[in-house]
């Protein structure tokens, strides 16, 4: 049971699908959830982009040997031909999960533990060492901090939000 569960998280992880899926619910709500998503959608790209066109290209280290690691067939989703580090699914689950829980805190428990189990699942149907699910989690704390800055900088600030200059003395 718990096998099939991960393999199809893992599978609906791919392409960053299950984000994308999670921004457009997002997106229908208010103001403040619209933006939530649009940042976590930045995260992602940002992400994504260091981990699979830079990350695994500079690294590129093989992918485990499932039957040396023991992974019964029950547990498989098809061998990824990329590199293993760092985890790409990883790095775009908790890219999202960062900067839209920033956004949206109400979100951030349920989004974080969701991106921990994405990670897990990578692991556990032996396509990743936990070291690439660890770098990718990096990786996917950097991107939302990128998204979230230039998310930051690029929003009007309201009067309540901008200081008031200093009274003179």
């Amino acid at each position: 049971m718990l096998d099939r569960a991960l393999r199809r998280l893992s599978h609906a992880a791919d392409h960053s699908k299950l984000w994308l899926g999670i921004a457009a619910a997002l997106a229908l709500g208010g103001a403040r959830p619209r933006r939530a998503a649009a940042v976590g959608v930045g995260a992602v790209a940002v992400a994504s982009a260091c981990a699979n066109l830079l990350g695994k290209r500079l690294v590129r280290r093989p992918r485990p040997d499932r039957e040396a690691a023991r992974v019964t067939v029950d547990r498989h989703v098809p061998m990824p031909t990329s590199a293993s580090f760092p985890s790409g699914h990883t790095a775009s689950a908790v890219a999202f999960a960062t900067a839209v829980g920033v956004v949206l805190p109400a979100a951030a428990v349920p989004l974080g533990a969701l991106a921990s189990a994405v990670g897990y699942s990578r692991v556990h149907t032996g396509v990743h060492y936990p070291g690439d699910v660890a770098a990718g989690a990096v990786v996917g704390v950097a991107g939302a901090a990128a998204a979230l800055a230039a998310a930051t900088a690029s929003s009007p600030r309201t009067p309540a939000a901008c200081p008031a200059p200093p009274s003179p003395v």
